[in-house]
């Protein structure tokens, strides 16, 4: 089962997120190279740059020590991958529900494709549960929460580096 779960997740990640590299890139907000596709009309270095990056967070291994024995023992990858990334993820999928929520007030005369079974009780639940699971990482697992946290946050300083680049090199080819 945690086979099919890590190939699904893979292929969402595979399929998602270099589109979401293109696409910044396409907006200015990422390297020029990552805006290219490939004859297949693929993202191929923004897949390369997502492998590259799956490979980096690989690279972190907590080492711990017992202080009654000495003995060193290494940390499940897999798990620490998991603590960094879901409590991260789950933020964002819980600001996505709450937009939905806002947007439904927002836009009531906008037709609807389809029916959400439930709602608007599904997405509160949703959005309660998550955050329980998001309270009790941070509970069990701080450290590597925190690191996934960070890795978030980190993009914030780095979107506004970015943002003022291209704002500035836009008004320069304005001239």
């Amino acid at each position: 089962m945690v086979m099919f779960s890590v190939l699904g997740s893979l292929a969402a990640v595979t399929m998602s997120a270099p589109r979401v590299y293109y696409a910044m890139a396409k907006d200015n907000l990422f390297f020029k190279q990552v805006a290219s596709l490939n004859s297949k009309f693929v993202p191929a270095v923004a897949l390369v740059l997502q492998g590259v990056w799956a490979a980096f967070l690989t690279l972190p291994r907590t080492v711990v020590s017992d202080p009654k024995t000495g003995k060193i023992t290494h940390g499940n990858v897999y798990t620490q991958l998991l603590e960094y990334i879901v409590s991260a993820d789950l933020i964002f999928y819980i600001l996505l529900v709450g937009a939905a929520i806002v947007l439904r007030k927002k836009a009531a005369e906008m037709q609807r494709p389809y029916k959400a079974t439930g709602y608007p009780l599904t997405a509160v639940v949703y959005i309660a549960i998550a955050s329980l699971l998001i309270l009790d990482l941070v509970y069990l697992a701080p450290k590597t929460a925190g690191i996934g946290f960070l890795l978030v946050f980190t993009g914030i300083p780095v979107y506004f580096i970015w943002a003022g680049q291209s704002a500035s090199v836009e008004a320069v080819v304005k001239r």
